[in-house]
C-alpha cells in the first residue's frame, strides 16, 4: 500500500469512527437524526452520510452538531482528529460534563484554569479537586 493509498484509508477510517461516535451520541439522547439535523442547521442527507462514514464534517459542522447533542465541541474535535486529546484532568471532566453551564462558559473556563496551570507549571493531572 503506497503512503498516499494508507492516508486516504485513514481519511475514510476517521470519517467512519466520527460519524458512528455522532450515532451513538444521538441514540443515547433519544433523538432522531431529523430532528438531530435540524438543531444542527444541517440536512437530514448530510447528516446520514457523516454518520455512515461518507462525508467528513467540517469543524464548524462538528461545532453544530456537538452544540445540538450539548456536547463539547473539543470532544467532538479529538475524535474527528481535528485536536489531539489533552492530558486527562478531574476538573476538566468535572467542567465538560456540567449540564449547568453552556459551551461558551465552559470553554471560558476551561481557558482560565488551563492558563493558571501553565502559570503554576503545574500539570493538569496531578491537579484534583
Amino acid at each position: 500500500m503506497t503512503s498516499d493509498e494508507q492516508t486516504e484509508e485513514d481519511s475514510v477510517n476517521s470519517g467512519s469512527d466520527i460519524g458512528a461516535f455522532i450515532r451513538a451520541q444521538r441514540l443515547a439522547a433519544e433523538v432522531s437524526i431529523r430532528q438531530l439535523a435540524e438543531r444542527a442547521g444541517v440536512s437530514n442527507p448530510y447528516l446520514s452520510q457523516i454518520e455512515r462514514g461518507l462525508r467528513r464534517p467540517s469543524a464548524d459542522v462538528l461545532g453544530q452538531i456537538a452544540k445540538a447533542l450539548r456536547l463539547s465541541a473539543e470532544v467532538l474535535y479529538v475524535q474527528a482528529g481535528i485536536l489531539e486529546e489533552r492530558p486527562e484532568s478531574p476538573v476538566r471532566d468535572a467542567l465538560i460534563a456540567d449540564t449547568a453551564i453552556n459551551e461558551r462558559q465552559k470553554q471560558a473556563l476551561l481557558d482560565i484554569y488551563e492558563s493558571f496551570c501553565r502559570e503554576n507549571e503545574t500539570p493538569l493531572k496531578e491537579n484534583v479537586p
